[in-house]
């Protein structure tokens, strides 16, 4: 009997709906169905699933990414069960090439609503993949200019558009047209004052105008239990941030103005990207009805702005040293790996200068952002003791020896790849350098016929960096002999380095943290708990289901922190 594996999709996450009636539930439904008419057994472990999720993702996707992995290096099932072709993706390059990867791993794809199977054998049914991707492709262009459609109208009559704003209240407009059941249908929804909110918005302009800070206004609304924004996820800490604060002063619809249309959510290649657009294709909509914030608190918090960030910009020599977009990690071991037992609240860290010695502690982000009202947890726990402790643990539990041995192994296989060899590399290296040569004569003749200047140059500059490159490597391969490569010491290399991992890992953090990150599941955190007296126990969830704990004893003075 053939094993079979199951994949559904949806692309809008169904809200307040049970597990019965969701799409996704009932596609596995549907596919149980199938299997069971053809035969077929369905492995509980292979059904894979994604509710939420566009098809236009393929990293995002964690049931697809569990799908892909599950097929390497040798498929477990022989059949994957879909209910269309859509399912696996909409955007016409990744789905040709994931269903190339299936096939050849030998498992054969079936879509129940159509009772058909996926195959490749032919140039015909290739150009029908490439056909049926295509119109997949095109509906999810018309389903984005249908909701654009249908978004714009809505916009200039000054119409809710998304969700809930701080401040306002969602009113259903009901219509003059009946459902089945007799009941009015929903024509549109329309903002209305919160007015108690609405207060809250007033004194948080009101502080700021007055010169008080981010940090200070949250602690301040937090301190008297003030109402605050629903947090997203709901899982986060509830609670006024400094963050939120900054969104509050910045909102123009305070002022009496809606804009619709600043950013846009998705790129090109229909990937979750939100990018800002230029203003001039923002949709500015006058609604004096909404206005929460007098004209002239609106001009004194905004003209006080303008000066803080002045003044910013002047110390920082017009550079905004925000959070990095270049993908740098972070200089810190554990942040966005941990979290406070009490609030569920990220810890971060914080440093204090002692004469010429400077101390780092992890904190909890919540309680010194946000105060004590929203997290009483203050503890500050010495960085270096947190890390080694953590490391020491996982070492134990997760690192088991046979697990180190694959990996030597494995690594050793990646050093001595006969590709990689001196003389291998020359020659691929040269190949590809003649090969630029040809291209830059070409594109230089192009050039001189009057092609399209600035495509052409910027076609020359990237072949002669590459060409650089190449050249430079090739010159350090010329220079002399290469030792060959002894497999025995490179190993013994490697586990001299895995016998001080820890101190290698604290030694150089942003290295770290990608194992770090490969090790822990995504969105699970290691959980800090204070147990009081310098006392601190962690506990974690690595990849696979193993729980890894450890207790952390730092020194005792006799004060709160336990430092």
């Amino acid at each position: 009997m053939m094993i079979c594996a199951i994949y559904a999709r949806k692309s809008t996450e169904q809200i307040g709906v049970s597990d019965e009636d969701k799409s996704v539930r009932r596609q596995i439904e549907h596919a149980r169905a199938y299997a069971k008419r053809k035969g077929w057994h369905v492995a509980e472990e292979y059904i894979f699933s994604d509710d939420g999720i566009s098809g236009a993702e393929f990293v995002k996707r964690p049931g697809f990414i569990r799908l892909m992995n599950a097929v390497k290096p040798k498929s477990p099932f022989q059949v994957l069960i879909m209910s269309e072709e859509s399912r696996l993706g909409r955007e016409s390059i990744e789905t040709a090439y994931t269903l190339k990867q299936l096939i050849c791993a030998n498992v054969r794809v079936f879509f129940y609503l159509e009772d058909r199977e996926r195959t490749l054998d032919s140039p015909t049914e290739k150009i029908m993949l490439q056909l049926t991707n295509f119109a997949d492709e095109m509906e999810r262009e018309r389903a984005r200019v249908r909701t654009y459609d249908a978004m714009v109208p809505k916009a200039k009559a000054g119409h809710v558009t998304g969700g809930r704003v701080f401040g306002y209240d969602n009113v259903d407009i009901p219509s003059t047209v009946v459902d089945a059941q007799g009941q009015a249908k929903r024509s549109h929804v329309e903002l209305r004052i919160n007015e108690a909110e609405a207060e809250i918005v007033r004194k948080i302009f009101r502080l700021y105008a007055e010169g008080r800070g981010f940090t200070t206004i949250a602690k301040t609304l937090n301190a008297e239990g003030a109402p605050c924004p629903r947090p997203r996820p709901l899982t986060r800490p509830h609670g006024w941030a400094p963050s939120s604060v900054r969104v509050i002063l910045l909102r123009r619809l305070y002022h009496g103005e809606q804009i619709w249309g600043r950013t846009k959510k998705r790129d090109k290649w229909g990937q979750l990207k939100p990018h800002r657009r230029p203003e001039e294709n923002w949709l500015i909509v006058p609604v004096p009805q909404l206005q929460i914030v007098p004209d002239a608190l609106w001009e004194e918090a905004q003209a006080r702005w303008s000066q803080n960030r002045q003044f910013y910009l002047r110390s920082t020599s017009g550079r905004l040293h925000g959070r990095p977009v270049n993908g740098k990690e972070s200089p810190y071991l554990f942040t966005g790996f941990t979290k406070c037992h009490h609030c569920g609240g990220s810890l971060y860290v914080r440093s204090h200068r002692y004469g010429t010695r400077r101390t780092y502690h992890y904190a909890c982000t919540t309680h010194y952002q946000r105060g004590p009202e929203k997290c009483p947890e203050s503890m500050l726990m010495p960085m270096a003791l947190v890390d080694r402790a953590i490391l020491e643990q996982i070492e134990e539990e997760v690192l088991q020896p046979s697990i180190i041995i694959k990996a030597i192994q494995k690594a050793v296989r990646i050093l001595h790849d006969p590709s990689q060899q001196p003389d291998a590399r020359r020659e691929v290296l040269e190949k590809e350098l003649q090969q630029l040569k040809g291209e830059l004569a070409r594109l230089t003749k192009a050039i001189a016929k009057g092609g399209m200047l600035e495509t052409l140059l910027g076609a020359v500059q990237e072949r002669e960096a590459r060409q650089t490159e190449i050249q430079a490597e090739l010159a350090i391969l010329n220079r002399g002999t290469v030792a060959p490569f002894d497999a025995e010491r490179a190993e013994e290399d490697l586990r001299g380095y895995l016998k001080d991992w820890s101190g290698l890992a604290q030694r150089h953090p942003a290295q770290a943290r990608q194992i770090v990150r490969k090790l822990l599941p995504e969105k699970q955190r290691i959980t800090i708990r204070h147990e009081g007296r310098g006392r601190y126990s962690f506990t974690g969830v690595a990849m696979l289901g193993r729980v890894f704990e450890g207790l952390i004893v730092g020194k005792y003075f006799g004060v709160p922190n336990g430092i």
